[in-house]
């Protein structure tokens, strides 16, 4: 999940909520992704079963990846395989070294699941494409959770690896996330909730992005 090069700002990561049925969300998900630009999608298991799981994964997967959108798996590596997915995402130290083992070279590699600095210089000790500052299915207040906020700009600052930080539950608090230096803002129901156009909210972080993240530019 490497931005791309000469990239102006910070891109945008959805993540699919929980408990959505696969045949309603699919339009919302083709309006988010015609909403602009999109790097990744991320599809957390949650508590489904493997059936229903691979069921929702190969209705979403081939809509983000003819949008030229990276598919991530949270959950059953089997169906990451199955799918044909581009990444998988695990959490914890263990998980992620057993990750890169078998999976690396066929797919990218990210972690989650860090509470503080310790545990993320530990597990990026391992070289993962990338670390993940929040928690699926927790967006639900308006704001970015302050300590996530915390951790990506630190994080941003010294470490090479990128970062990807999961925004609030509203829009506007994508400015606050892209000000941190993370490569990559996560946002969930901030576009796909109620009341909600996915396309335009698309739209309008990617306008948030471009104004408040700091211009990358590659090393010498």
């Amino acid at each position: 999940m490497a931005n791309q090069p000469d990239s102006p700002t910070a891109r945008l990561v959805l993540i699919v909520p929980e408990g959505v049925d696969r045949e309603s969300f699919a339009p919302a998900l083709a309006d988010a992704l015609a909403g602009g630009d999109v790097a990744s999608l991320i599809l957390p298991q949650y508590g489904m079963d493997e059936t229903a799981f691979q069921k929702l994964a190969e209705a979403l997967t081939p809509i983000a990846q003819a949008a030229d959108v990276a598919v991530i798996i949270a959950g059953d590596t089997r169906v990451a395989g199955r799918v044909g997915a581009d990444g998988l995402h695990v959490d914890g130290l263990t998980a992620l070294g057993e990750a890169i083992g078998k999976y690396q070279t066929r797919m990218a590699v990210g972690v989650g699941g860090i509470k503080t600095r310790d545990d993320a210089l530990d597990l990026g000790e391992l070289r993962p494409d990338y670390v993940f500052f929040g928690r699926f299915g927790y967006d639900n207040k308006p704001v970015t959770h302050s300590r996530n906020l915390g951790l990506a700009e630190w994080w941003a600052q010294m470490i090479q690896i990128p970062c990807v930080l999961m925004a609030g539950s509203t829009i506007e608090s994508v400015a606050d996330a892209a000000r941190t230096g993370a490569e990559f803002v996560a946002l969930s129901q901030a576009v796909f909730g109620s009341s909600v156009q996915p396309g335009e909210a698309v739209a309008a972080a990617n306008r948030l992005l471009k104004e408040h993240a700091p211009h990358f530019v590659e090393p010498d």
